[in-house]
């Protein structure tokens, strides 16, 4: 018990931090807090939730209609899943601004929370059994068709049978149930990595001459994050279907699929990257290298430089391009938005390539 106390102790109290993080450094306390959140309002979900393809849907509108406070529990999650990946894309553009990828071990278990998030989040969509999270489903698996040899077997196995089925249903809902209690393990992983090597700051550094103790002075900034979960519960219970899909209130149907598949609009970037190449498998190797590509940061090291004004135009040009390749993502597959998908398709991996260029030689440049 001891040792327990002097670990946490060691994480929130006395671990060295710099005078110099603003606001942007309370982007990874508020995804922790969104984490428990959303564990904590799932586990109650998942008492009433039926995974079968039968009852699925039917069990949501149940949750919602005559469950006490059931309607307040599911908009809160569903919600929250956006929520997360605001906060969650925040985190990676600051990580991005502050060269933060010089932590590597702390950048790669970030990168790995990532992706465990993202099929955490793909997998509680298909629970709804909707018209849009069906066919999403049989989309989505059905790129893994691209893996040679066992490409179709993977596939089958996932489904458990010839299609998506209730067995498929069973397997997403066990997998998003057990999933978020891993994801827990990996973040304390990360968070023991960026303690022992200390945060990037406002001086884009990590040494040990500005260092002041976490709590309680750090205490008091996380103390923000409750006013943007003020902000989030008037904006869930004034607008809480906002951000949905009207096919998300139509029973799937295996027999008629949607006029216009979309995914949720946090992965409408890597679909736009997807539609935008017309051969199945450099589509999908071209939307796995979308979230593998950043692993490149891991194997340049720079410790001594930072441009920090070219560094800052890069990312804000990263950023502007993955605005707009998620506004097309949602467009139609026609001209011009199929053009502008393949142009800033281009532009999205250019730009990740520049950044990581610029990582790589700019210590030669000055020194």
């Amino acid at each position: 018990m001891k040792g327990l106390v002097s670990f946490f102790n060691s994480l929130v109290v006395t671990l060295p931090s710099s005078k110099f993080l603003t606001l942007g450094w309370n982007f990874g306390s508020m995804l922790g807090m969104i984490l428990f959140f959303q564990i904590f309002t799932g586990v109650f979900l998942a008492f009433y939730y039926v995974a079968d393809g039968f009852l699925a849907f039917k069990s949501v509108q149940y949750i919602m209609s005559d469950v006490n406070l059931g309607w307040l529990f599911r908009i809160f999650h569903f919600n929250g899943a956006s929520l997360f990946f605001i906060f969650l894309y925040l985190h990676i553009f600051k990580g991005l601004f502050m060269v933060s990828y010089r932590l590597k071990k702390v950048w790669a278990s970030g990168l790995l929370i990532f992706l465990l998030l993202m099929m955490e989040a793909f997998m509680g969509y298909v629970l709804v059994w909707a018209q849009m999270s069906f066919w999403a489903a049989v989309v989505i698996t059905s790129l893994l068709s691209v893996i040679p040899v066992w490409g179709q077997s993977v596939v089958m196995w996932i489904w458990s049978g010839f299609g998506v089925t209730s067995s498929t249903l069973k397997f997403f809902f066990v997998l998003h149930f057990l999933l978020p209690w891993f994801m827990v393990l990996v973040v304390l992983m990360h968070m023991i990595f960026l303690h022992s090597t200390g945060s990037t700051s406002g001086l884009y550094c990590h040494g040990d001459y500005d260092k002041i103790l976490f709590g309680p002075y750090y205490w008091n900034k996380d103390f923000y994050n409750f006013f943007v979960f003020l902000i989030f519960t008037v904006f869930v219970l004034v607008n809480p279907f906002v951000l949905g899909d009207p096919e998300m209130f139509i029973e799937a149907d295996p027999m008629m699929s949607p006029v216009h598949i979309v995914p949720e609009w946090y992965f409408l970037f890597a679909y736009a990257i997807l539609r935008a190449i017309p051969n199945k498998v450099l589509g999908v190797v071209s939307l796995l290298m979308s979230y593998f590509f950043f692993f490149l940061f891991l194997f340049v090291n720079n410790y001594v430089s930072v441009m920090v004004k070219l560094n800052k135009f890069l990312v804000y040009s990263f950023i502007m391009v993955s605005v707009v390749l998620s506004w097309l993502g949602q467009c139609l597959v026609e001209y011009p938005f199929y053009d502008l998908s393949v142009v800033f398709s281009f532009l999205y991996f250019f730009n990740v390539f520049l950044i990581f260029l610029f990582y790589c030689v700019e210590k030669y440049l000055f020194f």
